[in-house]
């Protein structure tokens, strides 16, 4: 590498120190945060009980590190004789783990020896937390989710020296994408919260309303917490019965609107549907005292008066995705508890949990003192921000949604890519400091939501096994945002009829699977068991996208006769401007605005 190298990188580096001591001054970095003091705690206290576990459990202990010395010389054995190929590799990545894949990995000892000296030491470690017994079954959890993070952050994978792939690639660059990736790397930490946020796609690639979020409607109602878009219809008739979708809060609603080839939205137009849509507000430290209940009384309540009155009808069909499900069942048993007519004639859920008892990873967070920190925190601020909202889902799946483009825009400095589903994903959205502050106590940590009285809104006591509207529940098998096991729990607490399918991927590609590309498909079983892996194991795969399914599930609701199509907005709901609106253009940081 020439001297124009050294001078460019050490250059950017020195701007980087300036950068991050800054950070420090001002007090963003996450080191300085109470949630993370909080987790050093909570890390502190469970090392310090598996420790005391351990020490009385010698010979478990001792298995463990016999097993790991003899495993280690095997894979020392096996690469000094030249078996380096993948079919005689002692330790083997998963099948899912592509950090391996360049060809010297296998072809190369060195590299060969560091690949499965480092997979070893991640087996031996998650061994050794679950060859302890007696430590707290939550312990164990966060041990093994905290243990992981580490070792997934030291993979020989995230190191010039270490990866082969990217050694080459200075080498063949004369260092070029090492400073390419400074500059990146300099970029995003400008625009990061108190945790590094990396971008997964060129965010001048997409502009909402002209090649995203573009299917054509109007905002036909605004308040201060959301705006309600009307679609324009598609067809020469439509069902009579319109449909009202719920998206989650933390998120912006196009995921169910990106491109035309895998709008949702469209989709459902294009089946006769009227389709309504909320769009939330981006809320800044002004909304700090808005709550859950706020989200059903000033929220969904308010767009369901709408639909009726816009389209004539007295009875609607509805969405819910995420928590933007929790939501709309908690809409749905305020109703009943406060015996008002029907005016859901369905109800479809999206991965949305009810019951919270078995929430996935994220319940590495869920405890009172990491809590406690984050109420202090978002009270302060106003609101959770939502660029760190978003660095902790990525965490859940660390390799290929953080440290994969970590890799790729850092140390090789690749362009970064156009992918709306990414862009989306990176749009981070606030969530207002009094509601955030329950989601995560009386929701995750005190499972109020599946007590019957458990949790007030309006004045009453919800119970969600008062609801009796037909439901759809889908859910992803490989969600690890809400586990399909946990979200068919919640489905039980129900008093209707329930129908619910599970789908391939996770939980963004699972829902968002378009008919015309058919990449996943689904199970359907009738049978209404009260276990969820036994519902599995008696569940017939289909192919093709469960829309289909659920569309013919959906017109069950609506009479066979249609009607003309509907114009957009009505006397009392005047169109205010074309869609997608004003609060999903709302960007981060809010705060500074």
């Amino acid at each position: 590498m020439n001297n124009h190298f050294f001078s460019d990188y050490f250059a950017k580096l020195q701007d980087m120190n300036q950068l991050w001591w800054k950070e420090l001054d001002s007090g963003k970095a996450a080191m300085n945060t109470p949630v993370t003091k909080a987790l050093n705690d909570i890390n502190l206290e469970d090392a310090t009980e598996f420790l005391e576990k351990a020490a009385a459990q010698p010979s478990a202990l001792a298995k463990v590190q016999m097993d790991w010395w003899e495993n280690q010389v095997k894979i020392w054995q096996n690469v000094a004789v030249g078996n380096t190929t993948a079919e005689s590799a002692f330790i083997k990545p998963a099948k899912d783990d592509k950090r391996f894949s360049d060809p010297a990995w296998e072809n190369e000892a060195f590299y060969n020896y560091i690949k499965q000296s480092y997979l070893l030491f991640s087996n031996t470690m998650r061994e050794t937390i679950d060859s302890i017994e007696g430590v707290d079954d939550k312990t164990k959890e966060r041990l093994g989710y905290f243990s992981r993070q580490a070792i997934n952050a030291l993979s020989p994978t995230n190191f010039v020296t270490t990866n082969p792939e990217l050694a080459k690639l200075t080498v063949e660059t004369n260092g070029e994408n090492l400073i390419k990736g400074m500059e990146l790397l300099q970029e995003d930490l400008q625009s990061s919260a108190d945790v590094l946020k990396i971008r997964m796609t060129n965010d001048g690639a997409f502009e909402l309303g002209v090649n995203i979020a573009n299917t054509e409607g109007d905002v036909v109602f605004k308040n201060e917490l959301f705006e309600l878009i009307q679609y324009k219809p598609l067809t020469e008739a439509v069902h009579k019965i319109p449909l009202l979708i719920v998206p989650p809060f933390i998120n912006k609603y196009y995921i169910l609107d990106l491109r035309d080839h895998n709008s949702m939205v469209r989709w459902l137009v294009e089946q006769g549907h009227t389709v309504f849509m909320m769009s939330w507000r981006n809320p800044d430290a002004s909304l700090k005292d808005v709550d859950f209940d706020n989200y059903v009384l000033d929220g969904v309540v308010k767009a369901v008066d709408a639909v009726e009155e816009i389209t004539g009808q007295k009875h609607i069909n509805t969405v819910g995705y995420c928590i933007g499900g929790t939501l709309l069942a908690t809409t749905l048993a305020y109703y009943a508890a406060k015996r008002m007519r029907n005016r859901i004639k369905s109800a479809t859920f999206f991965t949305t949990l009810l019951d919270f008892s078995q929430p996935g990873e994220i319940g590495a967070y869920i405890n009172d003192p990491i809590i406690t920190a984050i109420e202090a925190q978002n009270n302060a601020a106003g609101y959770m921000d939502g660029r760190s909202l978003s660095v902790t889902f990525s965490l859940l799946r660390e390799n290929s949604l953080y440290w994969n483009y970590y890799v790729n825009n850092y140390l090789k400095g690749q362009s970064l890519i156009d992918f709306d589903l990414l862009y989306w994903n990176g749009d981070s959205t606030n969530v207002a400091a009094k509601c955030h502050n329950t989601l995560l106590r009386q929701f995750y940590l005190d499972n109020k939501l599946v007590e019957s009285k458990g949790y007030k809104v309006g004045g009453v006591y919800i119970d969600l096994s008062k609801i009796k509207v037909p439901t759809y529940f889908i859910s992803t098998q490989e969600d690890h945002i809400a586990l399909w096991q946990g979200t068919y729990r919640g489905a039980k607490q129900l008093g209707g009829k329930s129908t619910f399918v599970l789908g391939e991927s996770g939980h963004i590609a699972g829902i968002v699977n378009h008919p015309q590309k058919n990449k996943y498909g689904f199970w359907v079983n009738d049978s209404n068991e009260e276990n969820a892996d036994v519902w599995l194991a008696g569940a017939k795969r289909q192919d093709g996208s469960w829309w289909t399914h659920w569309n013919g599930w959906l017109t069950e609701f609506s009479p066979a006769e249609q009607v003309s199509p509907r114009v957009i907005g009505s006397e009392t709901y005047a169109p205010l401007y074309v869609a997608p609106g004003d609060y999903v253009k709302q960007v981060l940081p809010l705060s500074e605005s």
